[in-house]
């Protein structure tokens, strides 16, 4: 399927046919295409770069399609890597995280930091945090494969 050029967000580069390689939902999935483009709201003098994930009903483009600005994507890649980091070593923790220091990690960014911590704030942190745990677990495979991929991208590009 065809990721429609002639909507708001304009893509520029493309990954149509997404449904089949959607993680877990491989060829059941809404999702039938990223891409990377100007955003909708682009102001004419000022490109504004985003991600969008397209997803598609039966009928049409679904409303439901989410467009991301591209520092987003990558700031989300570092809280995803940082979070498989922690889980790999919070078996040594008997809630799977230290609740005196709920924070794992504050990651240097525009002369700031992205602060990475459990949201203690969640009243089932104890159950959701296993059930996140397990997940993270089942899904390795999976998501090693994505990261090594990445990860040869990346050298290759010289980081």
């Amino acid at each position: 399927m065809k990721i429609p050029a002639t909507l708001q967000h304009k893509p520029v580069v493309v990954s149509e046919n997404y449904e089949r390689i959607d993680g877990r939902l491989a060829r059941n999935t809404d999702v039938k295409g990223l891409s990377l483009g100007l955003t909708q709201r682009n102001d004419k003098e000022k490109a504004n770069l985003s991600a969008k994930v397209w997803r598609h009903t039966r009928e049409n483009w679904s409303t439901q399609s989410e467009e991301l600005p591209l520092h987003r994507v990558l700031d989300l890649s570092i809280l995803l890597c940082r979070s498989l980091a922690h889980f790999r070593e919070a078996y040594r923790y008997e809630h799977l995280y230290d609740p005196q220091e709920p924070i794992i990690d504050r990651v240097a960014l525009q002369g700031d930091a992205m602060t990475v911590a459990i949201c203690t704030d969640n009243e089932r942190i104890q159950e959701d945090i296993k059930v996140f745990s397990q997940a993270l677990s089942n899904d390795d495979e999976m998501i090693s494969e994505r990261l090594r991929a990445l990860s040869k991208i990346l050298k290759d590009m010289g980081y």
